[in-house]
């Protein structure tokens, strides 16, 4: 049942994505999830993206909302982005016994994010919600 809730979930995320493809800025993969960066304003940006966690207990389908602080902290390098912002979706349960605590699941985030070519980057960020609580680090690619 979990690796069918997982690949369910993947074919979700990349439909999604394909809505998105003209907008979208940046891509993270992360080493529990992957979403795409939309822009909404300067500062401001939308990720649609999908999440688990180290069990693969949990598989979190959902948007992430950020504001990157590059601004009011004076950051001038572009290599550098700050950031915080909240997070909805839903968790669904894939862990081996027969609950079924699958809800709806809402959280904060804050990370940060350093580009070492005008491509590629590595960020870290630690999010905590209803389901999970978990540093998370991964790799940026500008689109």
């Amino acid at each position: 049942m979990k690796k069918i809730t997982l690949l369910f979930t993947l074919a979700l995320m990349f439909s999604v994505a394909n809505v998105f493809g003209q907008a979208r800025e940046e891509l993270n993969f992360g080493l529990v999830g992957v979403n795409y960066e939309i822009p909404v304003h300067e500062d401001i940006t939308i990720a649609p993206g999908i999440g688990t966690d180290f069990d693969l207990d949990w598989i979190t389908v959902g948007v992430k909302a950020n504001y990157y602080f590059d601004n009011i902290f004076g950051i001038t390098d572009d290599a550098w982005d700050v950031y915080g912002g909240a997070n909805a979706g839903y968790a669904i349960y894939a862990g081996d016994n027969d609950l079924d605590d699958s809800s709806f699941d809402i959280g904060l985030q804050v990370g940060g994010r350093w580009f070492w070519n005008d491509k590629w980057g590595v960020y870290a960020e630690f999010s905590g919600g209803v389901n999970t609580v978990m540093p998370a680090i991964g790799v940026t690619m500008k689109l």
